[in-house]
């Protein structure tokens, strides 16, 4: 089965509300086994509107809406389907004593307009809203389908658990399972990460394919099976094909982050890190603190607004070339916070700018310098990833040599 999601509302097409309807929606129907290949927002024109359903029936098995079924004429979602389905709209009695009753309950009277909430396709499945006064509606049309949800996301979320996807399940008549997963990737581009793995993202069952982040790429596997035993079972095996031609450069999956991984490899050594830096906005210390709250690894941080400023505070001397200077101060910090290692993050700073990344400690004497991809957050992040990912690095030499 295909489905297909049309938002409706002129208000996210301005940007005022964000649409994160659609992306509950998609989410709930990979759970359940239904593919989805397009998504599209039409604002309040009734032709418009109409056009769109038009197009997803075309495409797609089941058409899911949300929006446009409330009170006002700029609700046009009912007047839409029924267009499209050829059929009249017919009040149901009894959808109005609910939204009467909805208002009496919180000690209000319906409005006029409310009325028309209690119009549907003729012919199309009332579902009932008890947590609002939009009922929802499904309309068959031969072999397809359009369900219609409120746009309010509350009330959308619970139609569509409680009715809507067991509604789709029965449509399917057997049961199948998509199941996802992000295999992360550090300091390589898009572009690279495709070259590596351009014959598995041809691949139709896992599907194979990538999304870019500053600093890093995540390379996205969906399978569908019908269990999740057998669906985890195709993940597994193109997870492993993924790890056989991009090495190193894979730090984890899913939930992981590259400083988790990082304090869990300096935590499992017994090692605690100190890290100072210039001009990047204190940005590694944070992600690492955002995965190691109770400090049981980061054992400290400087930041400096330069490198000179750091260099200062850190009593280096300034003369000297950046990793001169950088390795002087991953030492001086380490000693300062009774570290096992330093890490020393200078960025810019040089003409052309430089990022210069010192790691030191009993076991480890390492500096990196690269070219500045500038201060915008995009820059910093790939500096930040880069970093952190030297520490990452010299854990997983550590412990294969091991």
């Amino acid at each position: 089965m295909i489905a297909e999601i049309v938002t409706i509302g002129t208000e996210l097409l301005l940007g005022e509300i964000v649409d994160t309807n659609s992306a509950h929606i998609a989410q709930q129907l990979t759970a359940i086994g239904v593919d989805h290949y397009y998504s599209t927002t039409v604002g309040d024109n009734l032709e418009r509107i109409v056009s769109a359903l038009h197009n997803a029936l075309a495409r797609s098995d089941v058409v899911i809406t949300t929006g446009g079924l409330g009170p006002t004429v700029g609700d046009m979602t009912r007047e839409a389907v029924a267009r499209v389905a050829g059929r009249e709209l017919v009040l149901q009695p009894v959808l109005l004593e609910q939204i009467e009753a909805f208002f009496r309950l919180r000690g209000s009277v319906m409005s006029s307009n409310n009325r028309r909430q209690a119009y549907v396709p003729d012919g199309a499945v009332v579902i009932e809203n008890p947590v609002g006064t939009a009922p929802a509606f499904a309309l068959e049309l031969g072999q397809k389908a359009i369900v219609s949800l409120p746009g309010v996301p509350h009330e959308m979320v619970y139609l569509l658990r409680e009715a809507v996807l067991p509604y789709l399940s029965r449509r399917m008549g057997e049961a199948a399972v998509i199941l996802v997963r992000q295999v992360h990737t550090v300091c390589i581009g898009e572009s690279m990460v495709d070259h590596e793995i351009t014959d598995l993202m041809q691949n139709r069952n896992p599907s194979v394919g990538t999304r870019a982040h500053p600093g890093q790429t995540d390379v996205c596997i969906a399978a569908k099976a019908a269990t999740r035993e057998e669906a985890s079972a195709l993940l597994d095996e193109m997870e492993t094909r993924v790890r056989g031609r991009l090495g190193t450069v894979v730090y984890g999956v899913d939930g992981e982050t590259l400083a988790g991984v990082v304090v869990a490899g300096l935590k499992g050594r017994g090692c605690r890190l100190a890290v100072a830096e210039a001009e990047t906005r204190g940005l590694a210390a944070r992600r690492l603190l955002e995965a190691d709250p109770d400090r049981l690894v980061l054992a400290g941080a400087l930041t400096a607004m330069d490198s000179m400023a750091l260099a200062q505070e850190t009593g280096v001397s300034p003369e000297g070339t950046g990793k001169e200077r950088a390795r002087a101060i991953a030492e001086s910090v380490r000693t300062r916070y009774g570290a096992q290692m330093g890490l020393a993050i200078l960025e810019g700073g040089e003409d052309p700018a430089l990022v210069h990344v010192a790691l030191v400690g009993p076991e480890v004497d390492e500096v990196k310098s690269w070219s500045s991809r500038g201060q915008s957050e995009t820059g910093l992040l790939w500096t930040v990833h880069c970093a952190l990912d030297t520490v990452r690095l010299w854990l997983l030499s550590h412990a294969m040599a091991v």
